[in-house]
């Protein structure tokens, strides 16, 4: 085994290290790339890659090994004489090549590791912020980054929001903060990082087919506030979150901060009615310091309670980095939604057409129903190993029809007739033209007042090339309704 205690700097003798890069997707190859331009020598391995990728690797100087069968170790990687592998998060922590890596007291890391050693490539670390949750991830790292770039600072979000954490670090920026997305698949590999403030938004059934179970995923969570320095933010009202942060280590000097949709409590951030309210930190805890309104949210056209707490999550992160309140409500001020989170796409009749394809688990689903009443729910695709019935039951009160898509529907559907015996139930079979014929179905019993909401509580990969492209096609679909029209 190789000592790796001593790389832990972009000017670390990394050309005397034999990297196997596991998996060429977008963060493996920034992996790649960014190995060969510290000088180790690189062997890919990869179930399959993009001949873009391939054609890269080999430009940069790296061995490619197409090796399908995860069951197998390839021949190339044992006589490799690896010091270190970096795996796809994405990679479950059974496959054969992972196993062998561990059985050679092999190090295994994934990009994330690998740029939190390679931080000071400018000379200056850069200080990382890191969210994790199983819904509102992406929204909370847009609106933290948002804030901090309010208050002049030079901050990029990255990690499972898409850019790779390798990618900014590298970049010619030179971010002073990180606001790092970390997915329950990248925590489960992570090893010690140190940031300022973490936060794990709340805990719910989600990718239990992958962890084994509810107990693994929620352990990978944990990991976000190992090591945390200024502050650990966790969901006032969610015990998984308190959970956590009791499983998780090293960071007995941070300020514990809970942030809450309700009136904070000392060490806490709230909304008190429309003020978005601190009690954390401020000298005096039966004082309150307002931070922003809701009316700053100019630029989001449907504010629901679970983006009230993205928000208040995000200023418990921010004010740990000592942001003022005028730059959290200016950053509010410029901030938007993402695509296929609440987005509006369209209106028909006096129907409403919102798309949330990145509801891709109960919990997410949970929160976009919060917002609506009378609701036509678009549901169904890859479940994941959860189930429906929780959903289901406490919505069923404003299901007046659910189209149910995906290939296999029957759990789903199952779901619906024993808990919401009163909600019309509508198969949308599976073809080419699977929104379409959505919208179609939706159109033909919507009322003026209803809600047509695409929360699919699933991932989307049986139909669809992902949840964007499964929100793109609705979107289209509802243009396309208007247009006939016109």
């Amino acid at each position: 085994m190789t000592d790796l205690t001593n790389f832990n700097s972009w000017r670390s003798d990394w050309k005397s290290l034999k990297v196997i890069v596991y998996g060429l997707g977008i963060s493996g190859f920034a992996a790649v790339d960014t190995l060969r331009q510290l000088g180790a020598q690189v062997l890919v391995v990869s179930q399959d890659a993009d001949e873009k990728h391939i054609d890269l690797c080999q430009v940069v100087g790296a061995n490619v090994v197409l090796a399908p069968d995860t069951d197998q170790v390839p021949e190339q990687a044992i006589v490799f004489g690896a010091n270190l592998v970096v795996t796809s998060p994405g990679v479950k922590p059974d496959a054969a090549l992972l196993r062998w890596a561990s059985d050679q007291n092999i190090d295994i890391f994934t990009e994330v590791d690998l740029a939190w050693r390679l931080r000071d490539r400018s000379g200056k670390a850069s200080k990382w912020i890191c969210i994790t949750g199983t819904n509102g991830k992406t929204t909370t790292t847009g609106l933290v980054t948002t804030m901090l770039r309010a208050a002049g600072v030079n901050a990029q979000a990255c990690g499972n929001i898409g850019l790779p954490v390798l990618d900014a670090v590298c970049s010619p920026a030179d971010y002073e903060v990180l606001v790092v997305e970390l997915s329950s698949f990248q925590l489960h590999y992570l090893g010690a990082i140190e940031p300022e403030a973490s936060v794990v938004l709340n805990i719910a059934d989600d990718h239990l087919d992958w962890h084994g179970n509810r107990e693994a995923y929620e352990a990978a969570k944990s990991k976000v506030y190992d090591h945390t320095k200024i502050a650990c933010v966790i969901n006032a009202r969610d015990l998984g979150t308190q959970r956590a942060l009791d499983a998780s280590i090293d960071n007995a000097d941070a300020q514990l901060v809970g942030f809450s949709l309700l009136v904070p409590a000392p060490n806490e951030i709230g909304w008190v009615e429309d003020l978005l309210v601190d009690r954390a930190y401020i000298d005096d805890p039966n004082e309150a310091l307002e931070l922003a309104q809701i009316s700053d949210l100019v630029r989001v056209p449907v504010t629901s309670p679970h983006l009230l707490e993205n928000i208040a999550a995000a200023a418990s992160l921010v004010r740990a980095l000592g942001v003022a309140p005028e730059f959290i409500a200016a950053g509010l001020r410029e901030f938007e939604l993402d695509a296929h989170r609440i987005q509006l796409v369209g209106e028909h009749e006096g129907v409403v057409y919102i798309n949330d394809s990145k509801a891709t688990n109960p919990h997410a689903a949970a929160a976009s129903l919060a917002a609506f009443e009378s609701v036509i729910w678009v549901v169904g695709g890859l479940l994941k190993g959860v189930s429906l019935d929780d959903l289901v039951a406490k919505n069923a009160s404003k299901l007046r029809a659910a189209l149910v898509i995906g290939v296999y529907r029957q759990d789903v559907i199952s779901a619906l007739r024993a808990h919401a015996p009163n909600c019309q139930v509508i198969e949308i079979e599976a073809s080419d033209d699977v929104m379409a014929a959505v919208v179609a179905a939706a159109k033909s019993i919507a009322k003026a007042g209803d809600t047509v909401l695409l929360a699919p509580a699933a991932a989307s990969m049986d139909q669809f090339k992902d949840y964007a492209d499964r929100g793109y096609q609705f979107a289209l679909a509802v243009h396309n309704l208007n247009s006939s029209d016109n």
